[in-house]
């Protein structure tokens, strides 16, 4: 068995974060997930050995944004988060230019939230 990876999901909407540790931890077994509605309270786990993290943009108090300039200060690799949104593809790609961030998905469109299974399966297939 290799090394346990460290995925850190951030989401306001309850319903939403648990969806997405059940699909974590349903697909992947080499993963510690840790999940959190109050993006204050995840500041803590953003470390540079993190594997995955997954962002909701809209959140009260401190949005997506700021919170994966954040992370990426303290040392999570930009290639390694994925921000989600319910604002259109195009807005989102205007806010998150190439290189700000692995992916960003509509979470409010089923084609987009089937391409975020293909990109989890790609960084999970890294060390």
């Amino acid at each position: 068995m290799g090394t346990l990876r460290k995925a850190v999901i951030v989401d306001d909407n309850p319903g939403h974060a648990a969806t997405l540790t059940r699909a974590f931890n349903n697909k992947y077994r080499d993963i510690s997930v840790e999940t959190f509605t109050d993006p204050l309270a995840a500041i803590r786990s953003f470390t540079s050995d993190l594997h995955v993290l997954i962002l909701d943009l809209e959140m009260p108090g401190l949005d997506g944004r700021k919170l994966l300039e954040l992370a990426c200060q303290m040392g999570v690799r930009r290639e390694r988060c994925v921000i989600l949104s319910a604002r259109n593809a195009e807005d989102l790609h205007k806010t998150f230019p190439p290189g700000t961030c692995l992916a960003v998905i509509n979470k409010a469109d089923p084609k987009q939230l089937n391409a975020i299974s293909l990109i989890l399966d790609s960084i999970m297939s890294k060390p």
